[in-house]
């Protein structure tokens, strides 16, 4: 396990200088079966990083550019007439790949991005009443910009827990920013995957045993009861207005153990409960105004839930 996932990280680190964070989420919420929420400025690299990953998974790949004029149908696929045949037939969207990315999926209106509801939480969509499945492996990689919030339609709290994770995207520190300038002197072109050299080494098949591998590692009872500890906490803080759900904590279990398996362990610590506890709770709680105004963000409110948290030993 640890070695394929090494495999998958080394292949896309030939396209992506830095970025630790957002690979190792990638390819976490892809064995925990779930999505990821990008949120950077432009230029950080988040499109480039999602291209790459599909690439080392050999999966097909769909980009979806999210615009104010973007219809439901234009994800999910729509009804053809047959004149031949005098029936309908149904055309698929680009939401049937086994990757797709949803660029800038705020920038279009509540209908369209409802549409990528039932087929996050379902893996299937409905077209006219039929229902149509999803491929496997199957998932969603939306990015937004933190700026720029003219025109856009944030995502409703209900969208937002379809996914399992929301990464911060930021800029690369000195030392990465002279290589990705060295590599670009050297020919590397990030319109062309090729000129990084790389290349596909896993396929389906070795992801759906990949997955069967995560669902054997144990997150004992007191990992268990860790976790419950930190969603009580949050709901009971006085600086969020809504506090970690059920269904968080589930998303907190199901990567940590993702994240156990892709570092060759059949166990979960608590030291990996801690990691992951922003980037999948983050965007499931919502700061209450007052707090925001002297100067609380939710990674912030979640640094302390942590903090008085007593750790399982």
């Amino acid at each position: 396990m640890a070695a394929a996932a090494e495999r998958i990280l080394r292949e896309m680190r030939k396209a992506i200088v830095g970025q630790d964070e957002l690979l190792e989420m990638l390819l976490v919420a892809l064995l925990a079966g779930g999505h990821v929420l990008l949120e950077g400025v432009p230029g950080t690299a988040k499109t480039l990083a999602v291209r790459a990953f599909a690439r080392a998974c050999n999966v097909s790949f769909a980009r979806i550019q999210f615009t104010p004029d973007l219809m439901p149908s234009d994800i999910l696929g729509t009804s053809v007439f047959d004149t031949p045949a005098s029936s309908f037939t149904f055309k698929p969207g680009p939401i049937f790949a086994g990757l797709v990315l949803a660029d800038e999926v705020n920038r279009t209106p509540p209908k369209t991005q409802a549409a990528l509801l039932e087929a996050m939480e379902e893996r299937q969509v409905t077209v006219d009443g039929v229902s149509h499945r999803l491929p496997e492996p199957f998932m969603v990689c939306a990015t937004q910009n933190p700026i720029e919030y003219e025109g856009t339609y944030p995502l409703p709290e209900a969208q937002l827990d379809r996914f399992l994770a929301k990464v911060l995207v930021g800029y690369p520190d000195a030392e990465q920013e002279a290589e990705i300038l060295a590599r670009w002197q050297a020919g590397f072109r990030a319109t062309d995957l090729d000129t990084a050299g790389g290349r596909p080494v896993v396929d389906g098949t070795e992801i759906a045993r990949l997955r069967a591998q995560v669902e054997r590692v144990e997150a004992g009872p007191q990992v268990r009861q860790y976790i419950v500890a930190i969603a009580r906490a949050g709901r009971g803080s006085r600086r969020l207005l809504l506090g970690p759900s059920p269904r968080a904590a589930i998303a907190l279990m199901l990567a940590a153990r993702a994240l156990a398996a892709v570092r060759g362990r059949g166990f979960v610590t608590p030291d990996d409960v801690k990691e992951l506890a922003r980037p999948v709770l983050r965007h499931r709680i919502l700061v209450r105004p007052e707090s925001e105004i002297e100067g609380f963000t939710a990674d912030s409110v979640l640094e302390s839930v942590l903090d008085s948290v007593e750790v399982p030993r």
